[in-house]
């Protein structure tokens, strides 16, 4: 299959494309920057092209300049890890619209679109895909809004369409701001405190590289659509996590805890619950 793959120099987008690889798939990756994947150890092994959203030729055929993929797997966003920034909602909605829209009516018939746990707002406990949104962020409310869009071009257009809601994911290439990478610097830099908050939140850690065979999984496939959990549904207190993490590298710091606030912007105790995705697990090893 010819899968186009956006976000290409992301974090997870640098695993998705080893994963799709691995199995077999002629990959299109597109980044805003060659010069973001010059060192990636698939290039040589892809179609790369050069695309920035939001700067298109309104007549320009994307789907032909991405080579006529059968398949989308959109993990582009910009702005990230800002999520309270407004120009997710009134600048980077509307460009991700006009870009997949122009793709589906060029002639793609297949997309699978990222989505994230925060759409599901301040809900606590296991959340499966059939309850109700309530986001309260702009990064989580423009990424409802697209599916939303999504969904009602899907009842003018025919198309095939997944929507894949992440929920925490860890590992190499991860976001430098995030708390593993910052934790792992402050002991490199043998510092003796690590500050953070509390640490009672309970979340769904998922390691990037489950993450990819997760979405690689459901985007390959037609037969179960609509939104999923791409998610481990083991929830776990982020400071029993970290601490995990200290004790499987045989790192040594103290822990601060209680010295940040906790997000306002998530509620206290939830993770995904995944049994979509096993169905797509079991419908692959029964067919």
């Amino acid at each position: 299959m010819k899968v186009l793959v956006t976000g290409a120099s992301g974090f997870i987008g640098q695993h998705l494309i080893r994963e799709l690889l691995k199995r077999g798939h002629h990959v299109i990756a597109t980044s805003t920057s060659r010069q973001k994947v010059q060192n990636a150890d698939w290039l040589n092994d892809v179609v790369f092209v050069e695309h920035r959203i939001g700067e298109e030729i309104i007549s320009e055929d994307l789907w032909a300049k991405f080579h006529c993929p059968d398949l989308l797997i959109h993990l582009a966003w910009q702005g990230l890890p800002d999520y309270k920034n407004a120009r997710h909602s009134d600048v980077f909605l509307n460009q991700h619209c006009l870009f997949i829209r122009n793709l589906i009516l060029s002639g793609l018939k297949d997309i699978s679109i990222i989505g994230t746990c925060f759409e599901y707002g301040i809900k606590n406990g296991c959340l499966d895909e059939n309850i109700s949104v309530e986001p309260v962020v702009p990064y989580a409310i423009a990424k409802n809004s697209l599916r939303l869009y999504l969904e009602g071009l899907k009842g003018a257009h025919e198309f095939v369409f997944k929507w894949i809601r992440l929920f925490y994911m860890y590992g190499e290439g991860q976001n430098e701001k995030s708390l593993l990478v910052q934790l792992k610097k402050a002991v490199e830099r043998s510092e003796r405190i690590f500050n953070m908050s509390g640490g009672e939140q309970v979340r769904d850690y998922f390691p990037v590289q489950e993450v990819a065979k997760g979405i690689a999984d459901i985007a390959l496939q037609s037969e179960v659509t609509g939104i999923f959990n791409c998610s481990s549904n083991r929830p776990v207190k982020l400071k029993d996590f970290v601490k995990n993490f200290l004790n499987d590298n045989n790192f040594n710091i103290d822990l601060n805890f209680g010295y940040y606030p906790y997000p306002d912007y998530e509620p206290m105790e939830f993770w995904g619950d995944n049994s979509k995705l096993k169905s797509i697990l079991s419908y692959g090893k029964s067919n």
